[in-house]
Order: structure tokens, then sequence, then C-alpha cells
């Protein structure tokens, strides 16, 4: 009579707890009904039936290119810290070589020419050289002839026809800094000024590891833009070039997606190759879980519009055969969410497996509890 009592009361509490079993997310209609209901950030949940072709939307198009696009400077163009090497080349009365004197000592002018070669001259932060006779001259932002041509005006006065030489033993200004995932990273002097982004990593010894899985941090001054790696190894931004300054950053960052609900597993899961398609992605994640999942019930969440903050949720029913060739059609893109919903029919189960762990104790104990009686 005792155990029949505690039967009952056990079955009594079994069926109170049906409305608060465990589940592995929402159901399908949940799932809808709330996001008609919900907003975020007090905008409206957009909520897309993937039935026909007009519901799937283009594959995401390459980042646009937003920073300051200059025309490139001369490649001789001298900027702050680059070392200079100045000669100069003097006919008669010298200044630099010696008092100019017949090597017979006759004391008539000597009519052969005498070069001189100057210590190495560093440009300070203010772009200034200093060359003994003439004094401090700016350099910065004039090409090496340009420098040639002052530093001779300012000795004409005082030397017969004096020619100049001026190269850069050292360049800064004209050059780039490489870093992050290349074989090479440093600075990187720019020959012609008309190096595409390309040509840079190339410069640079190429990149470690799949472009797929890259991002390419470009600084110009104070304006950042980060583009995929393998859109610039595609030439969407031919036309970009390397601008002396430029800081350069190879990034690991991944293309990722996350997957939630009754699908067995819940993690983030890289893309397998750059371009991915939702079918693709379900098969990678292992699809519904046969007991919990419900294939009608698989929702892609994802922000969209022109700014992406247009929250949207992308219903596929795979019970239905067309949805399988639109999910094909259908591009993954980076922190995309794939869910896949719980089944319904999946309570009573659930119900059942509580009801026989709850009895399955008691049951034992009747066994023993006749076994001992007999």
């Amino acid at each position: 009579m005792k155990l029949k009592l505690l039967l009952s009361t056990v079955a009594l509490v079994s069926l109170g707890a049906c409305s608060t079993l465990p589940s592995s997310g929402p159901t399908g209609s949940q799932i809808t009904d709330t996001a008609l209901e919900a907003q975020v950030n007090g905008v409206t949940i957009d909520i897309v039936p993937v039935e026909s072709v007009v519901d799937v939307p283009p594959a995401a198009a390459p980042v646009a290119w937003e920073l300051p696009d200059y025309d490139p400077p001369p490649s001789d163009m001298i900027g702050p810290g680059d070392v200079l090497s100045v000669t100069v080349f003097e006919a008669g009365v010298a200044l630099f070589g010696g008092s100019g004197l017949s090597a017979n000592g006759a004391g008539g002018f000597d009519p052969s020419v005498r070069a001189q070669t100057l210590p190495p001259r560093r440009v300070d932060d203010n772009g200034m050289i200093d060359i003994p006779y003439v004094g401090t001259i700016q350099v910065v932002g004039n090409t090496v002839a340009d420098v040639q041509a002052k530093i001779r005006d300012g000795l004409r006065s005082l030397s017969q026809d004096p020619q100049v030489l001026v190269s850069r033993e050292q360049v800064i200004g004209n050059s780039i800094i490489i870093a992050g995932e290349v074989a090479q990273p440093g600075r990187l002097v720019l020959q012609t000024n008309r190096e595409t982004m390309s040509d840079v990593i190339a410069l640079a010894g190429g990149y470690r590891g799949e472009a797929k899985d890259l991002k390419l941090l470009i600084e110009r001054g104070d304006d950042v833009a980060r583009l995929r790696l393998s859109d610039v190894l595609a030439g969407f931004y031919e036309r970009v070039r390397a601008y002396p300054g430029d800081r350069l950053t190879i990034l690991a960052e991944p293309l990722l997606y996350s997957v939630l609900g009754a699908s067995g597993r819940v993690q983030q899961i890289p893309f397998a190759r750059e371009r991915m398609n939702v079918i693709e992605a379900i098969a990678a994640a292992g699809g519904p879980n046969s007991n919990a999942g419900d294939p009608k019930a698989i929702f892609l969440f994802r922000y969209t519009g022109p700014n992406k903050t247009q929250p949207t949720v992308y219903h596929f029913n795979l019970m239905q055969t067309p949805t399988f060739f639109l999910a094909q059609r259908f591009a993954l893109r980076d922190d995309d969410v794939l869910y896949f919903g719980n089944s319904e029919s999946n309570q009573p189960r659930k119900l059942i497996q509580t009801i026989g762990q709850l009895f399955s104790p008691i049951v034992t104990a009747t066994a023993v509890a006749n076994n001992v009686n007999n």
C-alpha cells in the first residue's frame, strides 16, 4: 500500500514538472513568435522565410576603400630621418679641397677638379641639414635634384663653378612599416611609390598562413582600414597604392560562424574555405540532432543593412526540397549565427525519460522486495 502511494506521488510530481522540462533551446515557433514581438536597440527584427531566390541575399561585397588616396610623391623625395651623402666638386680655388695651387708650386691655379665628400648628414625632425659655408637649409619635401641646386647656389659666390652631388645613404621618409604575419617584417623602402598592397606583401617575403584567415590592417595618419587579405590578393584593391609613412599589419582573424541550439555541438566553427554556403555550414556543424532538433526550424541570425544595424532572422525549412537548393546559393558571412530549433515533439520524449529515471530506483526496490517476500 505504501509503495503504491509512493508511486502515485512520484507520478504526480513528474507530470507537474512537464512544463519545466529542460530543452536544448526554443522551438521554431518560439523563435518566430518572440522575434515578431521583440526589438533590438529599438529596431524591429526582420524574419525572412527562405522560400524563393528573391529571399537569398547577395554574397558579402569586399569592404569599400575609405582611406585618403594621395597622388604618389616623387620616389626620391627626402623625408625626416633620411641620411644624405653630399659631395662637392670644385675647380680652381677650392673651399673643401685645399689651396688650389698647381702641382709645380708656381702659385698658379690648379685647373684640375677636386672632390670632397662631406660626413653623412641626417635630416632632423624639422627637415633641416647643415652644410659648411652654406648654413642650415630646408630639405624635407624636396627631391635630390632640389637639394643639389640649393647647395650649389649657396656655394656659388664662394667657389668657382661648384658642382654638387647628393645621394641618400639611408631612406626613412620614403618607406613603410610592415608587421604581423609576414616572412620579413620591418621597414620597407618604396622604390617607385607606385607599389600596390600586393606588391608590398610580396616584397616583405609573402604572408604566413591562409589568406582567408588573415586581415590587412592599414594605418595612414589617423585613418585605419581593415581589409580581408584574400580580397586584396584577388585584385579588388588593385588601384590602391602604398604611401610613404603607411603602417601595415597582417593579423590572424579567421572567418567564423557560431552554432547553437539542438545541434549536439555548441561552438564557433572556422570557415572551411573562403566562400561557404548554408548547406556546407549545416553539414560542418553535424546538422540538427536526430533526437532533439527540428529540420523545419533552422535559423540564421545576421545583422544586415548598409551599416549592419538591422537584426534579421532567416528561416530554412529543410523538410521542403526547394530549400536545399536555395541554401546552396545562400552565402555564409563572418559572424553569422546558425541555430537549430528544438523539436516540439521532443518534450513528450523528455517526459518519458524523466519519469523513467525517477521510477527506476523504485522499480528496482520493488523487485528486491518481491524477491525477499518470496
